[in-house]
């Protein structure tokens, strides 16, 4: 499934199909053929990567203004780099997790007697969320003000698991991760229940600059994988939070 969300995938497949029986192709086939590969081919570009980029992205940026003003603020783990030594191995982390819970503790910050939700377990005996636990401290954060979901490994799990805690975490909640995630887990955390008020960590998206925007790059290539991950992603949770809400009503 990896190989049919990165452009390389799809493209070499139809570059030999086109080598091997192009001329044999139906004048329509092999167009539609040929489309395809340019598209390809365009994806491993910043152009094209920051264009699927920007199609998650401004949906953050047309989501609704948060009238609830939430006291708790849900931060959702990046992943790690490599496995953790202990919960204060603070390095192990991705860069995604480490600017997800700086700008979790950020907006923490501006809500007085709020709540720090860390969540995520991951695949490592040290968790994710413990992790970030111990990295918040640090930061100033009083442990009495976090709490940590340990067990998802997930987006879904992610809203799944938050959704069974005890005691509930409010329905109205600040969100954070990045921007380009934050399209999928708003989907995911809306079927079960929440109401969430998206805050993007970081921004993927990155404005033409020369020539080299059209040449094709290792780091585009890289860029448009983690938005089709990312859109394919959102399309699965949207028909999951259908078949929960009619399995519900």
């Amino acid at each position: 499934m990896h190989i049919l969300l990165s452009p390389l995938g799809p493209g070499l497949l139809v570059a030999l199909l086109l080598a091997a029986v192009g001329r044999r192709l139906p004048g329509w086939l092999r167009r539609a053929a040929v489309i395809v590969l340019l598209g390809c081919v365009m994806l491993t570009t910043p152009l094209g990567a920051n264009a699927l980029v920007a199609l998650l992205e401004r949906q953050v940026q047309a989501a609704p203004a948060c009238h609830a003003a939430p006291h708790t603020v849900v931060v959702l783990a990046g992943g790690f780099d490599s496995e953790p030594v202990d919960d204060r191995d603070w390095q192990a982390l991705s860069a995604a997790s480490l600017k997800r819970l700086l700008a979790g503790v950020a907006l923490w910050r501006q809500v007085p007697g709020g709540e720090l939700v860390l969540v995520g377990g991951g695949p490592y005996a040290v968790r994710e969320s413990d992790v970030l636990g111990t990295l918040a401290e640090s930061l100033g954060v009083p442990s009495a003000a976090i709490r940590r979901e340990r067990t998802s490994r997930t987006t879904w799990e992610n809203a799944m698991h938050l959704a069974r805690m005890a005691p509930p975490v409010p329905a109205d909640a600040w969100l954070v991760s990045s921007a380009i995630h934050l399209p999928r887990a708003a989907t995911a955390f809306g079927a079960f229940g929440f109401r969430p008020c998206v805050v993007p960590s970081d921004h993927a998206w990155v404005a033409p600059d020369g020539a080299g925007y059209v040449l094709p790059q290792g780091t585009a290539v890289r860029k448009s994988e983690a938005a089709l991950h990312e859109l394919a992603g959102e399309a699965l949770y949207r028909w999951r939070a259908m078949r929960l809400a009619s399995s519900e009503s």
